[in-house]
């Protein structure tokens, strides 16, 4: 399976590199079209410590965990419209923006793209691959919302940054994997289901009907 991931300057980027790191360690992923923008290696310098400007194979492997040599993981600049994931022809799974910006969602939802990001996830669409938005903003005003669903009538699945606690998570990073494990269900990524919603235990099946109901 190939994918392309894009990252953006919304807060969140630790949401990319649980993404990253979830898919690398997948078995099924054998290829990652990695593209980020330019704020987005600010918000990762920021948020997490990680400086990725100019994002060399070997910086990204390690902040990945890959070994230095491993070409799982190909970074895409910004402004190479001439890459692979700019092309319907070239084939793949499909595509997941984590985080996505308002900009970027914008941009995308107008057809008026101007980077690599843009034109790769507008490719996407046109293809019928499927396309992952995971926006991280809040609150949203109408123009976000009406972007959003302009999108999603387009084909796009809209997967907010909202992960959920029934799985009584005991760090940020659990908490994290929790959206990123749905991020993976979108494309049939197989991962831990630890945080996998099994029922309520202290629901006695016969006290509330027959099966369950």
């Amino acid at each position: 399976m190939e994918l392309t991931v894009a990252i953006t300057g919304a807060s969140g980027a630790l949401y990319a590199h649980r993404t990253l790191i979830h898919l690398a360690s997948s078995g099924v992923v054998e290829r990652i079209n990695l593209i980020m923008s330019g704020a987005a290696h600010t918000v990762a310098r920021v948020e997490l410590g990680a400086n990725l400007q100019g994002g060399d194979q070997r910086t990204i492997n390690e902040w990945v965990g890959l070994a230095p040599e491993s070409k799982l993981i190909r970074a895409h600049r910004l402004d190479n419209m001439a890459a692979t994931p700019a092309s319907g022809s070239h084939p793949q799974a499909g595509m997941v923006i984590v985080p996505c910006s308002m900009g970027t969602l914008g941009a995308i939802a107008s057809g008026a793209g101007t980077n690599l990001i843009h034109r790769a996830a507008d490719v996407t669409l046109k293809e019928g691959r499927k396309l992952v938005i995971v926006p991280r903003e809040t609150p949203y005003n109408e123009i976000h919302l009406e972007n959003m669903l302009r999108l999603s009538r387009a084909g796009a699945r809209i997967l907010p940054a909202s992960p959920g606690f029934y799985h009584r998570p005991q760090s940020i990073e659990e908490l994290v994997d929790h959206l990123v494990f749905r991020v993976l269900d979108q494309f049939g990524v197989p991962h831990t289901r630890r945080t996998e919603w099994k029922g309520d235990p202290t629901t006695v099946d016969a006290a509330v009907g027959v099966d369950g109901d």
